[in-house]
């Protein structure tokens, strides 16, 4: 059904082809998975706690290597690079994560600095910059990025004195400091409070609409996931079994995506749960 999302001759973003992912413990998380994404998509992924959506983010900037079959960014095929061409390759793709993955003892902007470090590899640059010193140019870009997501306030706050819902907005404003071509989201509203969750997600749509870049984003809740999506992938058991506009996303197939798990569509699962790597 993908195919239909498309203008007509659009060369995707994201195109997976038969892309499989086996653990080395034996667990299949991802089988014979079949998808395009175009460049203009807010797309979001849903599904229950061990369906395999977080191995489909990772698989995407490559934190997780593809056991067979073929994954395309922009038209390059990536499922096997290494090396530089891996570096390459993870410097298109904003990600962030449930956890926050902050430094706690350095300030806002210096946690968002650390998005930059690719563009200071001369040693020149490179080396003030592991102790805190930025040329002028890159710390007004990380301002700007802090101002996008709404906290340019807190730029020189210690990341540690933010609430979570702060904390995980400088985790975008970091990410977009990278100046990615692709953005991505695992579990990015799940240990946040409704108007922390609604914030990061009015981001995530901003960073969509202006900077005009696909978006992907895996949720739990089916709610935020009607509201803000334009297209909804559902995976069971590592397999894609819906895919089409938000609009589509019926009850029928809300219970066909999640199974006897369906209470976790909304938010009445226990936290444990909540907490389980998807």
């Amino acid at each position: 059904m993908s195919e239909k999302l498309h203008a007509v001759g659009s060369a995707p973003a994201i195109k997976a082809e038969k892309l499989n992912k086996v653990y080395p413990n034996g667990t299949a998380a991802l089988t014979d998975v079949n998808l395009s994404i175009g460049r203009d998509e807010f797309v979001v992924v849903i599904g229950s706690s061990g369906a395999g959506k977080s191995t489909f983010l990772r698989c995407l900037n490559r934190l997780v290597r593809p056991t067979s079959g073929s994954l395309e960014l922009f038209g390059e095929d990536i499922s096997c690079v290494c090396g530089g061409r891996l570096r390459r390759v993870r410097r298109k793709v904003g990600m962030i994560f449930q956890q926050f993955h902050l430094v706690r003892r350095l300030t806002v902007i210096e946690n968002v600095l650390v998005g930059r470090l690719r563009f200071n590899a001369s040693p020149a640059r490179h080396v003030p910059s592991l102790f805190g010193v930025f040329p002028r140019q890159e710390r007004e870009f990380a301002f700007e990025c802090l101002r996008q997501v709404g906290i340019a306030d807190l730029a020189f706050h210690r990341a540690d004195q933010l609430s979570g819902g702060q904390q995980q907005r400088v985790a975008i404003a970091r990410a977009l400091a990278q100046e990615p071509e692709v953005f991505l989201a695992d579990e990015p509203i799940a240990s946040l409070d409704p108007h922390s969750a609604e914030m990061v997600m009015q981001n995530l749509m901003r960073i969509h609409e202006e900077r005009r870049i696909p978006v992907l984003v895996n949720l739990h809740h089916i709610d935020f996931a009607q509201r803000f999506g334009k297209r909804a992938i559902g995976i069971s058991k590592g397999r894609v079994v819906f895919d089409d506009r938000i609009e589509a996303l019926s009850d029928e197939a809300i219970s066909h995506v999640y199974g006897d798990r369906i209470r976790e569509a909304y938010g009445e699962t226990a936290d444990s749960e909540l907490s389980a790597c998807a």
